[in-house]
């Protein structure tokens, strides 16, 4: 007895060669997979892959990781070290530095320094910054209030407590996409608040210190 209808042959035939286009235009588990997201807290890629480069900061008075000199400290002149920096971001519009100690027997970080609207072009600060609100040097550049409770506008150096082991004084540079509408004399929270959405990349200089 033959199995199935008889007209389904023929039919079959005619419509064979319709399911093959139909089935090579449907996408398989062979084709390339659609790019990933970047997952959250990793570094941003762009569409050539390549990752958001990194601020080099540095300076002629210590490495990274090494003690800074008494002289920028509480215990020596208590003025600014030099600092320098490379490797900013096209599209910068602006630079803004703040230096805290989270080692510092205080619920937040002390604050050592709060400099902001930095011009883009310039490529570091020089020794011993003025306590002034609008220093001439770098031209343009504001500077807000650090954790003193007087003579808190600017650089004030290292003081941590004697006997309180070694401290780690973080200075933090960021590059902004967009100049910040700040006065003079602004605190950390303040800054950190305005840039949020604004950062394209970072730098970091570490020193240490201790009493």
């Amino acid at each position: 007895m033959t199995q199935g209808h008889p007209l389904l042959c023929p039919l079959c035939a005619a419509l064979a060669p319709l399911m093959f286009v139909i089935l090579a235009g449907c996408p398989s588990d062979a084709q390339e997979p659609l790019p990933k997201l970047a997952a959250a807290g990793q570094p941003a890629v762009s569409s050539k892959g390549a990752k958001v480069m990194k601020i080099e900061v540095t300076s002629s008075a210590f490495a990274h990781g090494q003690p800074i000199p008494k002289k920028y400290t509480g215990e020596g002149q208590d003025v600014s070290p030099p600092l320098s920096w490379k490797n900013v971001p096209e599209g910068t519009k602006e630079l803004a530095l703040i230096c805290d100690d989270p080692d510092a027997p205080t619920p937040e970080p002390w604050v050592h320094w709060v400099i902001y609207k930095i011009p883009a072009g310039t490529t570091g600060l020089p020794e011993g910054v003025p306590r002034e609100p609008r220093p001439k040097q770098p031209a343009g550049a504001l500077q807000g209030k650090n954790s003193w409770p007087k003579d808190n506008i600017g650089y004030r150096g290292p003081m941590p407590p004697p006997g309180h082991g070694t401290h780690h004084y973080h200075f933090k540079l960021y590059a902004l996409d967009a100049p910040l509408p700040m006065p003079p004399g602004v605190d950390k929270k303040a800054v950190l608040g305005a840039i949020k959405d604004h950062v394209l990349a970072e730098g970091e200089l570490i020193g240490t210190y201790q009493r």
